[in-house]
């Protein structure tokens, strides 16, 4: 019995329904079947329905030369339909994967052009799901692997939205056939070195000759995953609220977790939710590195242990596991002389330093640990900057950034340390505002 054909354009517009008060709708136009369909229904609607403003964009990726025709296609296609079309030519970096670095290009293109409230649409469909699906599978992917490609997710300053994630491919080919559509075809999707080509033409053919509807469980399992995925995410937040508490050294900018919340939970909920927390900050390892989490939440009291991930380090302190990225990984340069310390000093990837209250007499120098400081204090008189330090608690991993200023031979302060980072009776204070990720520590 043959599946009833859907209608097309009514299914379209109500997966589109909650984004009809975008700022505009954006479609990823590669010139193939898939998007070729996606664009002709959205011109379709629009003669009826009231939609944001439409356009499309084009990524050429400049690897074959089959390709340089597309942007030209893609040209009189649009024209054709009146919509304006964007086309980004880009670099693919070369790496060990051709498909991840062209899609990485390809994604890159797609933020940079994405604005405020608006929404970038994608023709992937059911039957690309399924591949997802059965390609994570292989790979030994997890929940959040294998619950596919999301319907919407968060892209750049604006949104994605897959919105023929339940269609066919069958039925985007019957409806470019009855509409009489043309589209390009990619040579290298007959490249059965692909791994992904090798699933649709060698292996799905199989799989669906002996269960016809495959495809469609497949996606259906694909989406029960995502739900279990969305269920996990709510427990690794419940489980992030307990760790997440004010810590004394929240002023220098480091994502940082209490450790003892996160230690009492199963070892299954630990890596849960430190996976969500990570997410944001790194490329998560997969299942046989998450020994070096064990060796940092075990090692004892006195150690500083340290967890190398993709792009960054986690490192343990003052009973806390502090995320460290970019320029918190180098010394900092050397700093020097504070020729005006009325004006705030740019510390060379380290940050700003400025004064409060009145300025102590020059010359004046800033300069960063390098072992045996001695500090003068009221009441206590000379002692090892080392203790000092370790009386706050202060983190190992910023003592090597944290500013020195000196008179001369005489350290003067050490910066943001209440108590060394200035003087009361004469009624100044040296503050120190470390480089956030955004001024390009990561």
């Amino acid at each position: 019995m043959s599946r009833p054909m859907i209608d097309l354009p009514a299914r379209l517009l109500l997966n589109l329904k909650p984004w009809r008060n975008a700022q505009a709708w954006r479609i990823a136009f590669s010139g193939g079947l898939d998007s070729t369909v996606l664009l002709h229904l959205l011109v379709h609607l629009e003669k009826t329905e009231s939609l944001p403003a439409i356009s499309a964009i084009h990524v050429h990726h400049g690897l074959q030369a089959a390709a340089d025709a597309w942007p030209q296609h893609c040209q009189s296609v649009c024209d054709a339909l009146g919509v304006p079309l964007q086309v980004v030519r880009v670099q693919v970096q070369p790496g060990a994967s051709l498909e991840r670095a062209a899609r990485d290009a390809r994604y890159g293109a797609f933020v940079e052009a994405t604005q405020a409230n608006e929404l970038l649409l994608t023709a992937q469909h059911r039957d690309d799901q399924a591949e997802t699906l059965l390609f994570r599978l292989l790979r030994g992917a997890g929940v959040r692997g294998l619950s596919g490609m999301p319907r919407e997710r968060v892209l750049g300053r604006g949104h994605l939205l897959r919105p023929l994630l339940d269609v066919a491919r069958a039925e985007l080919e019957a409806y470019a056939t009855e509409h009489q559509l043309k589209w390009v075809e990619d040579p290298s999707n007959q490249d059965h070195q692909f791994s992904r080509n090798y699933l649709r033409y060698q292996v799905f053919p199989v799989l669906t000759e002996r269960w016809p509807q495959a495809m469609a469980t497949m996606s259906r399992s694909a989406s029960h995953l995502s739900e279990a995925q969305e269920l996990l995410d709510e427990l690794a937040q419940i489980d992030l609220a307990s760790a997440s508490t004010v810590s004394e050294f929240d002023w220098l900018g480091v994502p940082s977790l209490e450790l003892a919340p996160l230690a009492k939970l199963s070892a299954a909920r630990q890596r849960n939710a430190l996976s969500h927390w990570l997410t944001a900050l790194t490329r998560l390892p997969d299942s046989d590195h998450w020994s070096g989490w064990d060796d940092l939440r075990d090692a004892t009291g006195d150690a500083r242990p340290v967890w190398r991930l993709a792009d960054g380090e986690l490192h343990r302190a003052g009973g806390r596991i502090w995320w460290l990225s970019g320029a918190w990984l180098r010394n900092p340069p050397h700093a020097g002389a504070w020729a005006d310390p009325s004006i705030a000093l740019v510390l060379p990837e380290n940050g700003v330093l400025t004064f409060t209250g009145q300025i102590p007499d020059g010359p004046l120098q800033i300069r960063y640990r390098e072992g045996g400081e001695v500090m003068t204090l009221p009441d206590r008189g000379h002692r090892d900057l080392k203790r000092l330090l370790n009386e706050r608690g202060v983190p190992g991993f910023v003592r090597g950034r944290l500013p020195l200023l000196y008179r001369d031979t005489q350290l003067l302060a050490v910066a943001s340390l209440r108590g060394l980072d200035g003087c009361e009776p004469q009624g100044w204070h040296l503050h120190w505002d470390p480089l956030s990720e955004d001024q390009g520590l990561s």
